[in-house]
């Protein structure tokens, strides 16, 4: 039987009668854009995530863009960003019309690190958007007193990070803003795209749901006080967030299980996991593994009806949507290392013990084949 890397329709077996239910609420109320479903919702995440505010949006790359610019970061601007991440983090600042600035990672971790920070920064340096990766989180108070001793704003991308903690605090609450994405495929995923921001400053708040709303200040919609955009949540996805954050403990604490069957089943093959940093807890958002000849690996994994995937083959840095004011192309070995080893194997929470156990004795044999093709076997 096919193993699927993700299984949506499973996950969403059990919740039908809830997610109609939601449906029919907002279809009776015929309010699809802000009111209760979403001024529900916001108040639910921000009060998981333990901040005071939270601010719905139409997708992740909105959260980080209109976070940036509320803080009034611009042209003339640069922003550190770990190079090994999802574009939309590189995208959102150059939309703003700042310049990222990529970095390379921990080799194990491959997350950011407080020396890389250190050593990226420059007097035009506004912010750093800290990158917590398939779902893990670096050492945010490393991180946190770098930024704090530069004055720069540190942001989180959260996006694959719903329920992670650092120190016993969750993903989102431990920096001047958090950004989220609420895709389908995330470990809390909407019924399409959806986001949010969440911060415990007031007027930062405030700003980012101007800037999404037309620029429009609260509570008058005939006055636009700044240019803004149209980038808010609509009601039905806050309604199915609403619903599926009462589930998110318990996915994650599958997800939880299901690495740690994979952990357990891949001891003594030549691949490589990606560790996690003491004080952090994860959600495992993805399976990433490391491994040599990944694209031949790969094709046998699918051979054998075994979907997977690669997060992220191609590193930021060396886009060509950010070449062009790039200049000489920054060395980052272990980013661009990792890009060619990086294999996502299927993760979701109801994945089976016997699923992993055969995920892992295909990819065992694949490792087999192609360790014996190169030496002549």
């Amino acid at each position: 039987m096919a193993t699927p890397f993700l299984d949506l329709t499973g996950l969403h077996a059990d919740l039908q009668d809830e997610l109609d239910e939601a449906w029919r609420r907002i279809t009776r109320s015929a309010h699809f854009v802000g009111g209760q479903a979403v001024e529900r919702f916001e108040a639910e995440w921000a009060a998981y995530c333990g901040t005071a505010h939270c601010v719905g949006t139409a997708n992740g790359t909105a959260a980080l863009e209109l976070t940036l610019r509320a803080l009034g970061i611009g042209p003339g601007d640069e922003v550190v960003v770990p190079a090994n991440t999802f574009v939309a983090t590189a995208e959102a600042v150059a939309v703003a019309g700042a310049r990222p600035v990529f970095i390379d990672v921990d080799p194990a971790t491959l997350l950011m690190t407080a020396d890389g920070l250190r050593q990226a920064l420059t007097p035009r340096t506004a912010a750093v958007i800290v990158v917590h990766l398939y779902g893990q989180m670096p050492d945010m108070d490393a991180l946190a007193a770098v930024a704090d001793r530069a004055g720069i704003a540190l942001i989180e991308d959260a996006a694959q990070a719903h329920g992670a903690t650092w120190r016993g605090r969750r993903a989102g609450g431990l920096s001047r803003a958090g950004c989220f994405s609420f895709y389908p495929g995330k470990n809390l995923g909407a019924f399409g795209d959806a986001g949010a921001v969440v911060t415990d400053d007031a007027a930062l708040a405030d700003r980012v749901r101007m800037i999404g709303n037309h620029g429009r200040p609260a509570h008058d919609a005939h006055r636009h006080d700044t240019l803004g955009t149209c980038n808010r949540l609509d009601a039905l996805q806050a309604a199915v967030l609403s619903v599926k954050l009462r589930h998110l403990e318990g996915w994650n604490a599958g997800r939880r299980r299901v690495a740690a069957r994979y952990a357990a089943a891949l001891t003594g093959l030549p691949v490589e996991l990606t560790a996690g940093v003491p004080g952090a807890v994860g959600v495992h958002h993805l399976m990433a593994v490391r491994c040599d000849d990944r694209d031949a690996v790969r094709g046998r994994l699918a051979a054998e009806g075994i979907q997977t995937g690669i997060h992220y083959p191609i590193p930021c840095h060396r886009q060509r949507a950010f070449r062009a004011d790039a200049g000489e192309l920054p060395s980052l070995p272990v980013v661009e290392r990792a890009a060619g080893r990086l294999l996502s194997l299927p993760m979701y929470p109801h994945l089976g013990d016997g699923e992993v156990l055969e995920v892992a004795a295909a990819l065992a044999r694949a490792l087999a084949k192609e360790a014996a093709l190169e030496r002549g076997d």
